[in-house]
């Protein structure tokens, strides 16, 4: 009879497993290690969005509501949403940078600033919704606005995607902004479409990531040296 409930409970145990592979850890593990840790899972209700969630490893962007929680303190666990600058803002801390950071890093730098405050800050972050998977085409395209970032594009695609060049576009002036690796301020990125199209410039076709800006001027924009 023994044996006949041992193995009950090891199939009910598989089957919540299967279920929710969360359940195979302790769900108390970091907080009894006192350390930093992080969820990424999204409860939009869009079948394109839920696609877009992945790993650990996944690099918060603009626009992404993120779920801040401290252990046992329910007055600095928030709901926030990342600013366009790439910024959240905590109670004590004031304004962070959260883009082009995982969740664990992000966690990690919340609670390092906590130490200040509190011992042994605890940290968990979920992502609860990913809005930052969108790229924006400015200036002289024939669709300028915002798009879904849905796969690997290119810097041509993003511009073909936007309805391609208006007959005014300095298209050999193309310039990409993008959040700098710290997440601190911007990269500004040139491009040339005759140097990729016509000479061997493929490198400044370059893979757009999420929050890139695009920004195609005008001819009359374009400042010519002087001879």
């Amino acid at each position: 009879m023994q044996s006949i409930k041992a193995f009950a409970v090891i199939v009910w145990l598989s089957m919540c497993v299967l279920l929710d592979p969360a359940l195979a850890v302790p769900q108390d593990t970091d907080v009894k290690r006192g350390v930093a840790s992080s969820s990424v899972r999204s409860t939009a209700g869009s079948g394109d969005k839920s696609l877009l969630i992945v790993t650990p490893e996944y690099i918060i962007g603009p626009e992404d509501i993120l779920e801040i929680t401290v252990w046992k303190n329910a007055d600095l666990s928030k709901q926030v949403q990342v600013r366009p600058d790439g910024r959240i803002s905590l109670p004590l801390l004031g304004d962070i940078s959260a883009v082009a950071k995982t969740p664990v890093q992000l966690a990690e730098e919340i609670s390092a600033g906590l130490r200040a405050y509190m011992e042994n800050p605890t940290i968990s972050i979920m992502v609860k919704e990913v809005n930052s998977y969108q790229i924006y085409v400015l200036g002289e395209v024939n669709k300028p606005g915002k798009f879904p970032l849905k796969s690997k594009t290119t810097l041509l695609q993003g511009i073909t995607v936007a309805g391609g060049f208006t007959p005014m576009a300095a298209r050999n002036k193309i310039v990409v902004f993008r959040f700098s690796k710290d997440g601190e301020g911007l990269t500004k990125l040139k491009a040339s479409y005759d140097d990729i199209v016509v000479r061997d410039g493929s490198v400044q076709n370059m893979e757009l990531k999420p929050g890139d800006q695009i920004v195609v001027p005008s001819e009359t924009m374009v400042i010519l040296p002087s001879r």
